[in-house]
């Protein structure tokens, strides 16, 4: 084994069983991370106390990166071969076992949205969620680009990890659970119980991945590379949070026969520009 090949000896959860250089950059973006999981929204969730509308901006605006999770999955896994590095089978084994779960992924969230007040078509014909929407954008893009492990990194690392540590904030009382009717709480929580279970080992594989995949010392380019991928999708995630706490002000959510009305402002495309700027800026230091 060269000095820069990388094989786990130590526990998969634990940081210090990894390269020196991926424990800085997990600590790095830590902050980042964290201004996702301890976000007002999942504390409102938690206790349920968000609004109406912003909870359905919330479920419409982030089903695109729901539905398409697969996808990206399917897009990395593209770039492997049968044969490839230890790394690269890795994330082969890894990607096919976990994309169809990714799948009952998608029926639970809409088991959650239609429990919620919300159909297929509502999530489909989303109005008003450019912010959330730039996630999924964000995460084909990155899956597109030739880099295994930058986008590993960015979607099952730092999508999924920050994923799942809400899903624990939101289930950690059981007052969002109890605001569902009795007979439809299992299936109105489901989505929530999965992500804050099988979150918790996932994120740590694709850890290993990365790791298998770069080696104890790669080139500070790559490092760069990966650090900044898995900031841009922290960053991705709180600018949709972001997002959801505008829905009142922006007028959207205002019922009509118990289902949501989306109305896009002039104001609203007007930020949508705006953020699109700063967005496309992010993707160009990749």
């Amino acid at each position: 084994m060269s000095s820069n090949e990388f094989h786990r000896s130590g526990p998969l959860k634990d940081l210090t069983s990894y390269p020196l250089w991926l424990q800085r950059v997990v600590r790095e973006t830590c902050a980042d991370k964290a201004r996702v999981v301890n976000h007002p929204v999942f504390a409102m969730m938690r206790d349920a106390t968000l609004p109406a509308a912003m909870l359905r901006r919330f479920l419409t605006g982030v089903w695109l990166t729901i539905e398409r999770f697969p996808q990206f999955m399917a897009m990395n896994l593209q770039k492997i071969q049968f044969g490839d590095s230890p790394g690269a089978q890795m994330a082969r084994r890894y990607l096919i076992q976990n994309i169809r779960v990714e799948q009952k992924h998608a029926d639970h969230w809409l088991a959650w949205a239609e429990t919620s007040g919300l159909s297929l078509a509502d999530l489909r014909d989303a109005k008003n969620c450019s912010e959330q929407q730039a996630l999924a954008h964000w995460c084909w893009y990155i899956s597109a680009q030739p880099s295994l492990a930058v986008g590993v990194a960015a979607t099952n690392y730092a999508v999924e990890g920050a994923t799942g540590e809400w899903s624990c904030v939101v289930c950690s009382k059981d007052a969002y659970e109890k605001s569902f009717p009795e007979s439809r709480r299992v299936s109105a929580m489901r989505w929530l119980r999965v992500h804050a279970e099988y979150d918790d080992t996932h994120p740590w594989e694709a850890l290993d991945i990365v790791a298998t995949l770069m080696g104890n010392s790669p080139p500070p380019t790559e490092i760069d590379a990966i650090r900044t991928a898995v900031r841009a999708s922290y960053s991705y995630m709180a600018l949709a949070l972001n997002g959801v706490l505008t829905a009142e002000t922006a007028g959207v959510g205002r019922e009509s026969d118990s289902k949501p009305e989306l109305i896009r402002t002039q104001a609203d495309s007007a930020k949508h520009a705006r953020r699109r700027t700063a967005a496309e800026r992010v993707v160009a230091t990749v």
